[in-house]
C-alpha cells in the first residue's frame, strides 16, 4: 500500500510549505480531506471539479489523511487560525471604502 501511496502522494520540502500533496500538483492532502470531510464532495466531485488529478489521486490522498489524521488534522487547524489571524488584521477593500465614504459624508 505504502508503494501505491508514494505514486500519488508527494512532500517537498520547498513545495506547499513542505505539506503532503498530490504528486505534480499543488493540491494538498489537506485540502482533499477538507473538501471530502467539510464540504462533502464526493471523490468523483472533487476530480469533477479538478480533472487534472485522478480518482486514485484523490484516494490516495484520503488514505494518507487517514494514516495521518492527527498530523493533517493540526495542519488544517494551524491554517484555519493563520486565515482568521489574516482576516483580522486586514479590512475588506469594500469595508474600507465605506469607511472612506462615511468620513467624507461627516
Amino acid at each position: 500500500m505504502t508503494t501505491v501511496i508514494s505514486e500519488h502522494i508527494q512532500i517537498t520540502p520547498d513545495v506547499c510549505g513542505g505539506k503532503p500533496r498530490i504528486t505534480g500538483h499543488r493540491i494538498r492532502v489537506q485540502d482533499i480531506a477538507i473538501w471530502y470531510e467539510h464540504l462533502s464532495m464526493s471523490p468523483d466531485e472533487i476530480v469533477y471539479h479538478y480533472p487534472s488529478i485522478t480518482l486514485a489521486d484523490v484516494h490516495a490522498a484520503l488514505a494518507y489523511y487517514y494514516d495521518h489524521l492527527d498530523e493533517i488534522r493540526q495542519d488544517i487547524r494551524e491554517s484555519e487560525a493563520f486565515a482568521s489571524q489574516l482576516a483580522a488584521q486586514t479590512s475588506s477593500i469594500l469595508q474600507r471604502k465605506l469607511r472612506e465614504r462615511n468620513v467624507r459624508a461627516d
